[in-house]
């Protein structure tokens, strides 16, 4: 591959999970700065979750249709930068959250569109897609202990003003992209999207995944203001959440071993097993360096080998004229519901910190039921799309 077009695609992720960096661990942070109860900030981040239900099937199918991937990128990119600089003029409640809202309807339509830019352009090669796909863990490495750092040394406010400098530059980013072409349409099979989504195989594997990202909800809304409350340094809080996704990072480059070794089956399965594990420690043992920094090391398994496995898995279950809509309903369905109802549901149990091993307990339990469901996955079925995809 040309190293010009693998610079681009890997600057389109290094910006785009660098405003991840920000927000998964500072966002609540920033709304606890402005007054907010837990249950708000709960409710917020269920409504920006939702969001993900909507957004990428809006555009999903204009994408397939016409193939124009870029331009929906790009759109998305300047309007979710016009509606995160809101935040800075909207202070109460609703407003603040309409705000949010509307900048993650058009951000995480960005996603899908990305994915499939990029997997069109190394003609579907897991290797190299790790391989760029890592800089995303990168970006959100860099934004998540830069951002620690203002915030700590400024104020939480300091939070709009890193998030309109990092959504700026996945703006220019993509002003610098290039809308790849798609080889070869022979090898479509014209099974409609409607019996692939409706197949059994598939249906274990997108509830396990919506059980795992439920799971996730306590981790994205509470685990800043865990550590802090904790008496964490906002620094130390930066380091912790680095370690995994330097974790994640060493996943991603060595990709191509474990899908030579393993079955997607597999390793499908041991990452969401794990991350049940890895909330059982969160809730009972975060008072320990070494059981925090042990749990964060699980990132590589719960995030990093989940979703380049799950890329692998849709890849191989859909044409390619369904690449952008079966990516839409998997962000949709599996991010968009199991976040949003995790968020929601983590903001209940949470009762501004006295809950807070009850709610991590809800995580680990509803992973250990997708890490179940995963182990009833057809390896058979897998591995036969595989071979015909080739």
């Amino acid at each position: 591959m040309v190293s010009k077009q693998f610079f681009r695609l890997s600057t389109n992720y290094f910006w785009y999970f660098g405003i991840l960096g920000l927000v998964v661990p500072f966002l609540s942070v920033f709304l606890d700065g402005r007054g907010f109860t837990s249950l708000e900030i709960g409710e917020i981040l269920a409504v920006i979750t939702a969001t993900k239900i909507v957004a990428p099937s809006l555009w999903a199918q204009l994408a397939d249709r016409t193939g124009k991937q870029l331009t929906i990128v790009k759109v998305g990119a300047l309007l979710s930068l016009l509606c995160f600089s809101l935040i800075i003029w909207t202070v109460s409640y609703w407003p603040l959250m309409f705000s949010l809202a509307m900048f993650s309807l058009f951000w995480t339509a960005i996603l899908p569109q990305i994915e499939v830019m990029t997997l069109n352009s190394i003609r579907r090669s897991a290797k190299i897609y790790a391989r760029i796909r890592l800089w995303g863990s990168i970006g959100f490495i860099i934004a998540a202990m830069v951002s620690g750092e203002l915030i700590e040394r400024n104020s939480t406010e300091a939070f709009s003003y890193i998030g309109m400098a990092i959504l700026a530059g996945l703006f220019i980013s993509t002003l610098l992209s290039k809308q790849p072409r798609v080889a070869n349409k022979a090898l479509v099979d014209h099974v409609s999207i409607k019996a692939k989504v409706f197949n059994g195989n598939f249906l274990l594997f997108f509830f396990a995944g919506l059980m795992l990202q439920m799971s996730f909800g306590p981790y994205y809304v509470f685990f800043a203001l865990y550590l802090k409350s904790l008496t964490y340094s906002g620094f130390l809080i930066g380091i912790f959440i680095a370690i995994g996704v330097v974790a994640e990072i060493g996943i991603f480059v060595f990709a191509a071993i474990f899908f030579k070794s393993f079955s997607l089956k597999t390793l499908l399965s041991i990452s969401i097993l794990f991350t049940a594990f890895r909330w059982f420690l969160v809730g009972h043992y975060a008072e320990s360096n070494i059981a925090l920094a042990a749990s964060q090391l699980i990132h590589a398994l719960s995030f990093g080998l989940y979703h380049s496995a799950s890329i692998a898995f849709i890849q191989k279950h859909f044409n390619t004229n369904q690449q952008s809509r079966a990516q839409a309903i998997y962000i949709g369905g599996v991010y968009g519901v199991g976040g949003a109802v995790g968020a929601y549901v983590a903001g209940i149990l949470w009762q501004d910190g006295l809950g807070a091993v009850a709610t991590f307990d809800f995580a680990a339990i509803t992973a250990l039921v997708g890490g179940i469901l995963a182990l009833f996955l057809r390896t058979q079925f897998i591995e036969r799309k595989a071979t015909s995809s080739g």
